[in-house]
């Protein structure tokens, strides 16, 4: 075991060091240390502050990574691989389910520290952070165990059974006739994991957890306004008998981190959430040394309400964008295609539902709506709703940025009488911000739900579920809720256009972090 539980919530007092900066003893010294072969390394390039969004209070210090340590995070990993990836599935299992129990036994503290770096209120810290995490833990322990083999018919070949085919011929196998063949998923070897900042618990977990329950061994490059709770991860880990350097964490307030973490040479994937620009930039990286690439972009979900819609269904239904993670969720249903019929009814109950929240400190325990993840992402958002006004949109409630003198918080924002040519509309704003445009007929509205660049998590909602299945097929997005903007977490979850590459939850997560081998012998 490499490290010991801390209960510091942002980090201690240093440790003493050993050779080469290590910390001695393998005590956790609590996100002020790097984790890089199963050891608290000293970090080469200083620390920064982790700031509570809520308070602008220091919520702990973070280890700033030089290239060179990140390239030794990537050895670490690259030495462990060959061992972790033969292991036998029942004792990776094992692993991951220790880990889950970890995060169980620590579940208060870990959801305090999240709450903490992110802003989140008490109910999505513990219940979408730390408890997502929990479970995605467990549900990967479980499929470790999923079988990697598929049986394929046998296939006779063209020279027919017991015949000699000039193929095989000029191949030196004068054999031929029937041949049997096994599709079987090997794991693809060094996988940096990127995670987001609006989620650093069960973002992490979605990639960390099926990657090694697969065999891959891991780097995982943290957000940089929210790594501290990444190091809990990566101790629950260690507790739980992770072989040193199967996990390696590294952080870094720099782009250079993120970028030696994705080009170094001993990578063979990328898993990436985040912008769709960064994903970009990354995706070019991965294409000139063809590694694999798992990315969870950007998204502008649209909300199709017809007018036969239920619309406090629909109300509460888009509502979450106000309040869930503060509209900082790529999934969210911000653009919202209102029929003309119910159009003026449907803002009004948005406006009603929006102006209704609480907005403030997130330990309160009425609190709905916190803060977001820092003053620069304020601005921005605040700068959206200046343009939308600008362009032409109506503001219906908020667009002022709440009482108080400390945290980053921005009110619910609801524009109507806007159109798809706005950028309001067009760009992922990442807020609390919902844009409403309104459409004619079906055929209408399937046209402006297209009319993107992203195509990620799209929304219906209307009485007629025949209609509403039709509309699903005809739009281009990875994901379509029908009445409800929830999640059934073992479909696959990825998105079209800009919005990604590849999939993943579920099962579909062990495909993505595994490659494809064909066996292939004669009958």
């Amino acid at each position: 075991m490499s490290a010991a539980r801390s209960t510091a919530a942002g980090g201690g007092a240093a440790h003493g060091k050993g050779a080469g900066g290590k910390a001695a003893g393998g005590k956790a010294p609590g996100g002020e240390r790097l984790f890089i072969g199963g050891e608290w390394v000293t970090p080469d390039d200083g620390h920064y502050d982790v700031i509570d969004p809520a308070t602008e209070e220091v919520v702990g210090r973070a280890p700033e990574a030089s290239r060179a340590q990140v390239a030794e995070a990537v050895t670490a990993a690259r030495e462990a691989f060959e061992g972790w990836s033969r292991t036998a599935p029942e004792e990776r299992a094992a692993v991951l389910g220790r880990a889950a129990e970890v995060m169980r036994r620590e579940f208060v503290p870990y959801a305090e520290l999240a709450q903490a770096e992110t802003g989140a209120t008490t109910a999505t810290a513990r219940g979408m952070q730390v408890g997502v995490s929990l479970a995605r833990f467990q549900r990967y322990a479980r499929g470790a165990l999923e079988p990697v083999e598929t049986a394929l018919p046998p296939q006779v070949n063209e020279a027919g059974h017991g015949g000699t085919s000039h193929a095989l011929k000029a191949m030196g196998d004068g054999k031929a006739g029937i041949f049997g063949a096994l599709a079987v998923r090997r794991p693809v070897g060094v996988v940096t994991c990127i995670t987001s900042y609006n989620n650093p618990w069960a973002n992490a977990a979605g990639k960390v957890a099926p990657a090694l329950a697969m065999g891959n061994t891991v780097v995982v490059k943290p957000a940089p306004q929210d790594p501290l709770s990444v190091y809990r991860m990566a101790e629950a880990l260690a507790e739980a008998g992770a072989p040193p350097g199967v996990v390696n964490v590294v952080t870094g307030a720099r782009p250079e981190v993120g970028e030696a973490a994705v080009a170094a040479d001993g990578v063979d994937m990328v898993s990436f959430t985040g912008s769709t620009a960064v994903g970009q930039k990354i995706a070019e990286e991965c294409g000139r040394g063809m590694k694999r690439q798992l990315m969870e972009l950007g998204g502008k979900g649209a909300a199709l309400v017809f007018d036969d819609a239920d619309l406090e269904t629909a109300v509460a239904a888009i509502g979450t964008t106000f309040s869930f993670y503060s509209g900082q969720i790529c999934t969210a249903p911000t653009r919202v295609l209102a029929q003309r019929g119910i159009h003026d009814r449907l803002v009004a109950g948005l406006a009603r539902y929006a102006e209704r929240l609480t907005v403030g400190d997130p330990r309160a325990p009425g609190t709905v709506v916190g803060p977001v993840i820092s003053a620069a992402h304020r601005d921005r958002i605040e700068a959206y709703a200046e343009l939308a006004v600008k362009e032409g949109a109506r503001l219906v409630t908020g667009g002022q940025r709440p009482p108080g003198e400390r945290g980053f918080y921005v009110a619910p924002t609801l524009f109507a009488d806007c159109t798809n040519a706005m950028r309001a509309v067009r760009e992922e704003i990442f807020g609390p911000v919902v844009v409403v445009v309104p459409f004619d007929d079906e055929e209408e509205g399937i046209a402006l739900a297209n009319d993107s660049d992203y195509g990620l998590l799209d929304y219906v909602f209307s009485a007629d579920v025949a209609r509403a299945f039709r509309v699903a097929g005809r739009l281009r997005a990875g994901g379509v809720g029908i009445n409800t903007v929830g999640r059934n977490m073992e479909a696959p979850f990825g998105g079209f256009k800009r919005s990604g590459v590849g999939r993943d939850v579920g099962s579909y997560a062990l495909h993505a972090y595994s490659e494809m081998q064909s066996i292939v012998w004669p009958g």
